[in-house]
């Protein structure tokens, strides 16, 4: 069952910032990664390419727990995701990340050197549990 975001949370959460992903690799260890997300509603969204060893892992196993840090400042979501594997769904929301953390050029460059010639993935969260630690 999923639980809504807090407001000083989803604040947290608007900054720019990077995700760290952990999945379970097949033989049970954690796998971490670190990647961009979005804040979509209550949901988190992160994406890759596809043939990843963090995607694989969360094709075989969908539990999820990312972590969004700043300084003594951080936050952890975790749950389980859905997979969207709709090229038009996947390459928007790459196309949208880059714009949001890279400058314009360095974007536009990379959705289309890159990430428009990759088979990409995206995957939702909506948080079952949520950790923060935003005070002073």
């Amino acid at each position: 069952m999923s639980v809504a975001i807090p407001d000083d949370v989803r604040a947290f959460l608007a900054g720019h910032r990077f995700a760290t992903v952990a999945t379970i690799d097949p033989d049970g260890a954690p796998n971490q990664v670190r990647t961009w997300y979005l804040l979509e509603g209550e949901c988190l969204v992160v994406n890759s390419a596809d043939g990843r060893r963090w995607p694989a892992n969360l094709r075989r196993d969908q539990r999820i727990s990312i972590a969004v840090e700043d300084g003594y400042h951080w936050v952890r979501l975790t749950g389980r995701v859905e997979i969207d594997d709709r090229q038009e769904r996947a390459q928007a929301d790459i196309a949208r990340m880059a714009r949001l953390n890279d400058d314009p050029a360095a974007a536009e460059e990379a959705i289309r050197e890159r990430f428009e010639r990759q088979q990409r993935v995206t995957f939702v969260l909506h948080p079952e549990g949520i950790h923060a630690e935003l005070g002073d």
